[in-house]
């Protein structure tokens, strides 16, 4: 999670069943969405607190400017006890949910969650912003009109929308007018879903977003809203309140990544006439391909730190990639399995364990077929067809060298 400004907020926290017993301490939350509590004292002083039996599945807190919080799933990294004197204890904690105390075993649940991607806004390439120069008379006009939402049904009951936030100049402007506009997504739901539906949601559009721009991205500005958390505003109308949540989401770097449209795999242009059907169908295939998924993207986040993981990385994706979407074997089962029984009856009987670890995958087709069926929709963008070939078996023998780095296929495999 990327957390664009310093977050560090100093309150009291207690435990929801222990409103009375309130300690002073500091949230932290660091950039990639840790979160630490350094509380002074401990929130439990009883012999089975002391004795290690602590719980604090939810702490509550509240803080300077941003009022109360509700602290989810932590625990204790240091634990001081104090005799007398001042100690100080840390605490993990795994979420954070800004604008809002949730009692002890109260269901999370939300209506919308709205959050960004780094690159999001080149991505969309979308703007409202309108500038006209006249040189000659030495004069220039900028208007602004906010665009259009963009709406897509989801497969799972959600909406999602692509949204443009916006601001405009204040006053006095004597010296510089500035508008500013920002996309970003969001989910709706009109029935109460757990806060993990929307979350796991985002979690598969923020790949979509690395998939598209060819890079790492992070999620970022995560807001929430539930139509049973509202205050009053103007004239007693009822308004849902924004609840900020920052966990340790995934993937994230440290940098992050800036990529102009013409610099990504595709942008929002290129796939706007079936948006909703492209979203949806990369939503549903992440449930079947997600092993392969996976281990793309940990040659895109830098998890593979040499050339041979990487490459060992996208085999597997790609041989992944074809288990999981096609069940062509070599031969019908029943042919095989009469293939097997046949076998075994000529197999010494002190044979047959490893006669059957030996056949207990012989029915699959080999890295090469799969291979080879997975480019031919693409085999014309790949050269002719002993070029092809010849790359098919580069690659075959390259992974079987740095699998099993057999001096026989050394020479065979791409060093």
């Amino acid at each position: 999670m990327r957390i664009e400004e310093e977050y560090v907020k100093t309150g009291y926290f207690w435990l929801p069943e222990q409103q009375e017993n309130k300690i002073p301490g500091i949230l932290t939350i660091k950039d990639g969405g840790n979160i630490e509590l350094e509380v002074v004292g401990l929130f439990d002083e009883s012999i089975k607190a002391l004795n290690g039996e602590d719980d604090l599945s939810r702490i509550i807190g509240h803080v300077e400017k941003d009022g109360l919080v509700t602290l989810d799933n932590c625990f204790y990294t240091k634990k001081n006890i104090s005799f007398g004197g001042i100690s100080k204890s840390k605490v993990c904690v795994n979420r954070v949910l800004s604008g809002v105390a949730y009692d002890k075993d109260e269901e999370i649940t939300f209506n919308s969650l709205s959050f960004s991607v780094d690159c999001m806004d080149e991505w969309v390439g979308i703007s409202g912003i309108n500038v006209q120069n006249d040189w000659d008379n030495r004069t220039a006009t900028i208007s602004y009109k906010p665009p259009e939402n963009l709406a897509y049904s989801l497969d799972n009951g959600m909406q999602l929308e692509i949204c443009f936030a916006y601001t405009l100049p204040g006053f006095p402007n004597t010296t510089e007018a500035k508008i500013t506009q920002r996309a970003y997504f969001k989910l709706s739901s009109k029935d109460l879903r757990s806060l993990q539906d929307f979350t796991e949601i985002a979690y598969k559009l923020t790949s979509f977003m690395c998939f598209a721009v060819d890079a790492t991205v992070t999620l970022k500005n995560l807001i929430a809203t539930s139509m049973e958390i509202q205050r009053e505003v103007a004239e007693g109308k009822p308004s849902p309140v924004a609840i900020k949540i920052y966990y340790p989401s995934i993937p994230y770097t440290e940098k992050v990544s800036q990529k102009s449209w013409h610099q990504m795999l595709f942008n929002y242009g290129a796939i706007k006439t079936n948006a909703q059907s492209i979203i949806n169908k990369w939503l549903n295939a992440y449930e079947t391909l997600s092993p392969s998924l996976n281990l793309y993207f940990s040659t895109k986040i830098g998890a593979q730190k040499y050339i041979d993981g990487k490459f060992l990385a996208l085999a597997q994706g790609l041989e992944t990639y074809h288990r999981r979407t096609s069940d062509e074997k070599l031969m019908d089962e029943e042919a095989f399995k009469s293939l097997v029984d046949t076998v075994k009856e000529n197999c010494p009987e002190e044979n047959i364990d490893w006669l059957e670890g030996r056949l207990m995958h012989g029915n699959e087709i080999n890295l090469g077929k799969r291979l080879k069926k997975i480019i031919e929709p693409f085999k014309e963008h790949l050269g002719t067809s002993k070029e092809r070939s010849k790359l098919l078996r580069k690659i075959i023998d390259t992974r079987n060298y740095l699998t099993h780095y057999s001096e026989e296929l050394k020479s065979k495999s791409t060093e």
